[in-house]
């Protein structure tokens, strides 16, 4: 079964999408995460063994049209080939204005992938355990 990492290769290689499709940096921004998510969602019902013979067809239609706002979410997030940034936020009125955020290279993105899956679980570790703790007081 695909998961997101797969279906992200698989949008980069075998489908050959731009590199402005799908960036290889998208593990860092939510708004990528939420569309590969949906996209491997899709995949998922679209090839389910029960699904219609027609299905990855629609599979297929579907994803043309979110290439379309992977182009967007890529060019509004910041992150490209070779480096990344942090999505740019809309300041709104009343509110201060955040800190400019820097680009970063990124040299191997294999390790920067697993980097941020490791630092994701530990984070989620914490969540769960602080949670144990309150649990127990009660």
């Amino acid at each position: 079964m695909a998961g997101p990492e797969q279906l992200g290769r698989l949008a980069t290689t075998n489908l050959r999408a731009t590199a402005c499709g799908s960036a290889p940096f998208w593990h860092r921004h939510d708004e990528l995460i939420w569309e590969l998510s949906a996209l491997h969602l899709h995949w998922l019902a679209c090839y389910d063994p029960e699904a219609s013979a027609s299905s990855p067809l629609v599979w297929h239609r579907d994803f043309a049209e979110a290439r379309n706002r992977l182009r967007e979410w890529v060019a509004t997030s910041g992150t490209r080939l070779d480096h990344d940034r942090p999505t740019r936020q809309t300041t709104w009125p009343g509110e201060s204005v955040p800190a400019l955020a820097t680009e970063r290279v990124i040299e191997n993105r294999d390790e920067d992938f697993a980097e941020f899956v490791n630092e994701d679980l530990a984070a989620r570790r914490q969540i769960e355990d602080r949670f144990r703790v309150a649990v127990d007081d009660q």
